[in-house]
């Protein structure tokens, strides 16, 4: 599977903007109208040019505030807005960026109450796959929390790490099934029967929502911090296609922790492994490296410490070749006489 070839939903969290104008700020961007739509979640939505719709709807875990002057006050409920966006494909996310910045020069912002959700199609996943990116992201959630900076208030609360009984029972049993699978995910939860058919079930609240797979037919990454830059949103879109692909691509993966004492280097390493590599996902990989500690360029510290010796050296060598040398001594320079020589 190529990254590129997945199918994608993107949920962003803003305020600073009330849905209804949201709307219209994405219906004038699209060249088409917006409407209310209604419902408990005081949707308002816009169609694009593919006749899609993007919905801006009310999230109530979202901290409402608007700008007045210079300063941010509280809002009222229409200032819960959260963009949910249809059905993407890869070339999709050069208008997300381009509505996320017309969005934030309308007035959104966000908060610490704010963030973002990528849901990638869940219809290739088998059991295999599923037990995959549960491992993938089990052996580097430590290296990922810390490289997106995950807000200690969420990660307890909307997006927790994988649980530790789960990933035991999980590759215990070795489900052969997407039933079994399933079976294996309730399970810890204690709650099989309703599952399924509750969406703020509570076993969504992980940093990989599996509940989402037999909910909405989705992998969900939900463990992003809210923001409007369209670079970083970008970035989380493809580190998320590509975690997805290697899961469907590798035969097997190891939930074993990764242990390293250079983040940066190490985490570089397996950016370029799953796939984001070269000009294209240089953006990302700089977003996604940027908060974590070490060299890039060399695995053990001490390397990168011997290098720069190896290269101030090598500067003081050239500088001393270029140095001009005079023959004789300046005028009225006294000369030590040559016979003077000391014995020990």
């Amino acid at each position: 599977m190529d990254l590129k070839g997945q199918m994608f939903g993107i949920e962003i969290e803003m305020t600073g903007i009330t849905r209804q104008r949201a709307a219209e700020v994405a219906a004038e961007y699209f060249g088409t109208s917006s409407r209310y739509t209604g419902s408990f979640y005081g949707i308002y939505t816009a169609l694009d040019g593919q006749g899609r719709q993007w919905k801006f709807m009310r999230d109530g875990s979202i901290d409402p505030q608007r700008r007045e002057g210079r300063q941010k006050v509280s809002a009222g409920e229409e200032y819960k807005t959260e963009m949910v966006s249809p059905i993407c494909r890869y070339e999709d996310i050069v208008p997300i960026q381009e509505l996320i910045r017309r969005l934030k020069t309308a007035g959104a912002f966000v908060n610490t109450s704010c963030g973002i959700h990528v849901h990638i199609n869940a219809l290739p996943f088998d059991a295999r796959a599923l037990r995959n990116i549960t491992n993938i992201m089990a052996s580097k959630e430590d290296l990922i929390y810390k490289a997106l900076q995950v807000d200690v208030d969420r990660e307890l609360r909307y997006c927790r790490k994988v649980d530790n009984g789960f990933l035991e029972e999980l590759n215990s049993r070795k489900p052969k099934t997407t039933e079994s699978f399933k079976t294996i995910w309730y399970e810890q939860q204690r709650d099989y029967i309703h599952g399924t058919s509750e969406h703020y079930h509570d076993s969504r609240y992980h940093c990989l929502n599996l509940h989402s797979v037999f909910q909405k037919g989705t992998v969900e990454f939900r463990l992003f911090n809210g923001t409007l830059h369209a670079g970083k949103i970008k970035a989380y879109i493809q580190f998320c296609l590509a975690i997805s692909a290697q899961a469907l691509n590798q035969n097997c993966a190891s939930r074993r922790k990764t242990q390293t004492t250079n983040e940066k280097y190490t985490f570089r390493t397996w950016l370029l492994r799953l796939g984001l590599i070269g000009d294209e996902f240089a953006t990302a990989r700089h977003h996604l490296l940027a908060n974590l500690e070490g060299c890039i360029a060399w695995k053990d510290p001490a390397q990168a410490e011997a290098q720069k010796e190896r290269l101030r050296r090598k500067r003081e060598e050239a500088q001393y070749r270029d140095k001009p040398h005079s023959d004789g001594q300046q005028a009225g320079e006294q000369q030590e006489p040559p016979a003077f020589i000391m014995h020990l």
